[in-house]
């Protein structure tokens, strides 16, 4: 089965149909780091990653990752780490986006495997499947509500993919 993100507000899975919330700039098929838009194209899933301290561990088919204090997501293109999780060091050259936030939008994600296999530098990076409270525009991202990720996630396995159209 495959995660559809049909258009720019409606996520559907089986028979389930979700709200959801795209980058502020829409879809491309042309993705580059920062522009603020999500990649269109068929991507697999990767693991589950979660915040302990917030939610509980989730029940699904897929492999979950806890996240902490140190873990980031480096969207540096200058970087060798680029496109890929990483431990935060004060030591640690380039910029990256922190797992572990205050506000709840990493408290349960997804990684999309957009530009992950063979990575191209600058094409874009740290492209999630993340919670959201009130569908605002993401950087890149696909955001829905905690009850529905939950669900979601109850659903899928790890032959799953995401299809953005």
């Amino acid at each position: 089965m495959t995660i559809i993100i049909k258009n720019k507000e409606t996520l559907l899975f089986d028979d389930f149909k979700f709200k959801c919330a795209v980058g502020k700039k829409g879809l491309t098929k042309n993705k580059k780091e920062g522009d603020f838009k999500t990649p269109i194209g068929i991507f697999e899933l990767g693991d589950i990653y979660y915040r302990p301290d917030k939610v509980q561990k989730p029940v699904s088919k897929i492999k979950t990752k806890i996240i902490r204090k140190n873990m980031g997501w480096c969207d540096d293109p200058n970087s060798k780490h680029y496109n890929k999780l990483i431990k935060i060091k004060k030591k640690f050259q380039g910029s990256f986006e922190k797992l572990f936030r205050n506000d709840s939008k990493y408290d349960l994600l997804i990684l999309i495997k957009y530009n992950y296999a063979k990575i191209i530098k600058n094409k874009g990076s740290a492209i999630f499947l993340h919670l959201t409270q009130n569908y605002l525009p993401t950087k890149g991202c696909i955001a829905i509500k905690k009850k529905d990720f939950l669900i979601l996630i109850k659903l899928i396995n790890k032959n799953t993919k995401i299809k953005i159209t």
